[in-house]
């Protein structure tokens, strides 16, 4: 049996139980983050369809990284991922944390998004 992470296994434990209580929809898809040491994601997703309408990610082609800090950067990273989203029709969104707390860079995320015209 391979040995597991602590922490891995709180926040898989932490995604399941969000996730029982969240699913997006046509009409107002699922914002869901993740987040690595260096890197941040974040995906639209239609969860009745099964697909990604959006995603946009500090890896990205569009994305130019600013000489800010990781959290400057998640929320330009929101700003991008909701212009993207309004080019797609989406205005409403459920946001999901990932199993990360609403704090530093999640948060940013989402205060971008607000900013760049996201409703949720």
């Amino acid at each position: 049996m391979a040995k597991t992470n602590a922490k891995t296994t709180a926040r898989a434990k932490r995604v399941r139980r969000i996730r029982k209580k969240i699913t997006g929809s046509s009409d107002k898809p699922r914002l869901r983050v993740f987040k690595s040491n260096k890197h941040i994601y974040a995906q639209i997703i239609d969860d009745s369809a099964g697909k990604t309408l959006v995603s946009m990610s500090t890896i990205d082609k569009n994305f130019e990284k600013a000489d800010e800090d990781k959290t400057g950067n998640a929320k330009k990273v929101g700003m991008l991922l909701a212009a993207a989203a309004k080019s797609a029709g989406v205005s409403k969104v459920i946001f999901d944390r990932g199993g990360y707390i609403y704090h530093g860079r999640v948060k940013a995320l989402s205060e971008g998004a607000r900013e760049g015209g996201l409703q949720f």
